[in-house]
């Protein structure tokens, strides 16, 4: 009969599985993004985040390059990492293609089966209870399960997978926001029971507005339009 595993030979799995390096850095430093511990204008450099995560330069390096091309950082030779604040630009493109995306998902999501009317309100009870709390940035997560959910209803793996390439920039974007903002999640909370609202009661044309007047404001915060 095979002997149990030693204790010696359990450690030694658990070390086979941890995650390369270059992926530890870049889940570090893009969380630390997302979540505004790297706020925009932030200046990296590979010795600091070698030390942070424990690792050599050249895992960092690589991780970077992923990071630039997400388009959080910006690298420069010999100098480091620049992260990139949310810029107007990237706010409009984002709120464009939410608005294409989630209204055409708001329309086919009528009539919402009880299973997607359910899990809402599970979402914007979750988010009531983070905002009362102060915890913006996993009230931003939420909010963006929230609109998920609608999309990935209508079944559409395309349009799905699509909205899913703008999860991080929508973090990014929310967790700002409520920062500059905190008065915002009151009134998104508002929007959410508004939409929810108009989902139950099989109302497309109300719940397509509704999704409207929510992703709108971020366009006029974009055009410097909200103070």
């Amino acid at each position: 009969m095979p002997s149990a595993p030693s204790p010696s030979d359990t450690a030694k799995t658990s070390a086979v599985k941890q995650p390369p390096a270059a992926d530890r850095v870049y889940h570090h430093v893009k969380q630390g993004v997302l979540d505004r511990r790297y706020q925009g204008g932030t200046l990296l450099t590979e010795g600091e985040l070698a030390e942070a995560v424990g690792v050599s330069r050249t895992p960092v390096r690589e991780a970077l390059l992923r990071l630039e091309v997400e388009g959080l950082i910006k690298l420069y030779p010999k100098k480091g990492a620049l992260v990139l604040p949310v810029s107007a630009q990237e706010i409009a493109d984002v709120v464009e293609t939410r608005l294409l995306v989630e209204e055409h998902a708001a329309r086919k999501a009528v009539p919402a089966t009880p299973q997607l009317i359910a899990r809402l309100e599970e979402l914007l009870e979750k988010q009531r209870a983070q905002a009362a709390a102060g915890d913006l940035a996993e009230a931003a997560i939420t909010d963006r399960c929230f609109h998920a959910e609608i999309v990935r209803s209508g079944g559409n793996e395309i349009l799905s997978r699509l909205y899913d390439q703008l999860r991080d920039r929508q973090l990014r974007m929310g967790v700002a926001v409520l920062h500059s903002h905190p008065d915002r999640i009151a009134k998104t909370l508002v929007e959410h029971q508004e939409i929810l609202d108009a989902l139950r009661s099989g109302d497309g044309t109300a719940a397509v507005a509704a999704v409207h007047r929510h992703i709108d404001w971020f366009s006029h915060l974009a055009r410097g339009e909200v103070r």
